[in-house]
């Protein structure tokens, strides 16, 4: 961890004021979100005893919060592409930390499955733009390892959740914890009211306006629109990849061998940290090794870990697999803020990357009640095995026939997709060669 630590500082160092401020609202709002969304991973059982309801029900909540994430992608990506990243930022923090709050208040578990939808708006606006808005900030020549820590706002979020179900919910139960969620959510808001607006948006809007290029002009286009089209089919790949080895481990602790709640939250701890590392030495390494390289070689990676993962014999055998599962799990996804925001047009960046993030968030929404089934009708482990063997092998297959943009100069004429201004034609961005240095 330590060493962790010096690498963000040492990466940081060249960073101005306002650049690290982005990141660091951008990477606390993204934990924050995470935070919120799997208390309810935790509390799965105390909801359901307290609501005389099964787990599978309570399970449809994070469904519907999946579910209700593109929606919050494309109204807040939307609004950002057209008036800038910071004000539907704030406003974005401030939507989704009021819901979660009043969670906490849930009379019945139709209140609450409607609030989590609520949420899941909120929290499907916050990573598009938090992203784009890092990715706009951020030198290019580190962008593979911020990308990296970026992303790892996720785990962190984990943790922390793990470490508050172990605090809280003795003294306060389930409730507290959903009252404790709203107090961090509000210092990334704080964090956020610092940060200027992104320069390259201010270029890139100026160019449309002096141009008369709109939305529709830019993302109706054929290879923008069947580039958005792969891209969720891609990050279906990967929410299901992650949500497929994490949101059912715990109560898969739990039922199949008997863990405590203290048990679960140590192991939580343990495999989140390998999910900082994998994110961050992954990240960088993408800045070096190219961006589908990296991805592909995590996935190949994983693959030997799934036996150790879901069918060891042993407590610390499972803590060992879900340990190294996650390094790779995470260490491909710490390539995705880059790669997407690289990606993905000038014009359009505030709206690009996180709605297929989010639709592919969607995809990947039944994940939860598909592995709660099959844990009822097989075992937990073979609910694990099922989801993340083929999801692997498709993450493998999908980014080896994309292509990338590595280190593309975000704001520049040279990358836009808007059109010209001679003819109003469009004309095609080339893949580029990685030029930057490495960032790690």
């Amino acid at each position: 961890m330590s060493y962790g630590i010096g690498m963000v500082r040492q990466q940081a160092a060249g960073l101005t004021r306002d650049q690290r401020n982005a990141f660091l609202a951008s990477w606390l709002g993204w934990a924050m979100d995470a935070f919120d969304y799997f208390l309810l991973v935790f509390v799965l059982t105390d909801v359901a005893k307290e609501f005389d309801t099964s787990k599978t029900h309570v399970a449809v909540a994070t469904t519907l919060t999946l579910a209700a994430r593109p929606l919050g992608a494309a109204f807040f990506g939307y609004w950002a592409d057209r008036k800038g990243r910071r004000i539907p930022l704030l406003c974005c923090v401030l939507f989704y930390s009021t819901v979660g709050f009043l969670t906490a208040f849930s009379p019945s578990l139709t209140v609450l499955l409607i609030l989590r939808a609520l949420y899941g708006f909120g929290m499907g606006g916050e990573w598009g733009l938090g992203a784009s808005l890092a990715m706009e900030k951020i030198p290019v020549e580190k962008r593979g390892f911020f990308s990296g820590v970026l992303q790892q706002g996720y785990p962190v979020g984990y943790l922390l959740a793990a470490i508050a179900f172990f605090a809280i919910v003795p003294t306060f139960g389930w409730r507290g914890l959903f009252i404790a969620a709203a107090a961090p959510a509000l210092l990334a808001l704080f964090i956020r009211m610092r940060v200027k607006e992104s320069e390259a948006w201010e270029r890139t809007h100026e160019r449309q306006v002096q141009n008369r290029v709109g939305f529709r002009d830019v993302f109706f286009k054929g290879d923008v629109l069947r580039r958005f089209l792969y891209l969720v089919l891609l990050m279906g790949a990967f929410n299901f990849m992650s949500h497929g080895t994490q949101d059912f481990f715990p109560t898969f602790l739990e039922d199949d061998f008997d863990a405590s709640s203290n048990t679960v939250v140590l192991i939580a701890i343990i495999y989140n940290i390998g999910a900082l590392i994998g994110g961050m030495y992954f990240g960088a390494l993408s800045q070096r090794f190219g961006r589908r390289k990296t991805i592909i070689l995590c996935a190949v990676l994983a693959l030997p870990v799934v036996p150790l993962f879901a069918f060891s014999p042993t407590l610390a055998l499972i803590t060992l697999g879900a340990f190294l599962m996650q390094i790779f799990v995470q260490g491909a996804w710490g390539v995705i803020p880059a790669h997407l925001s690289e990606l993905s047009p000038d014009e359009v960046r505030g709206f690009y990357p996180g709605v297929t993030y989010q639709l592919g968030n969607l995809l990947a929404a039944v994940n939860l009640p598909i592995q709660t089934s099959l844990a009822e009708s097989h075992s937990g482990g073979f609910a694990l095995a099922a989801v993340i063997v083929p999801t692997l092998l498709i993450v493998i297959l999908l980014t080896a026939v994309g292509s990338e943009r590595h280190s593309a100069d975000f704001g520049s004429e040279e990358t836009s997709e808007a059109a010209d201004r001679g003819g109003g034609r469009f004309r095609r961005t080339e893949e580029r060669t990685p030029t930057a240095s490495p960032s790690g």
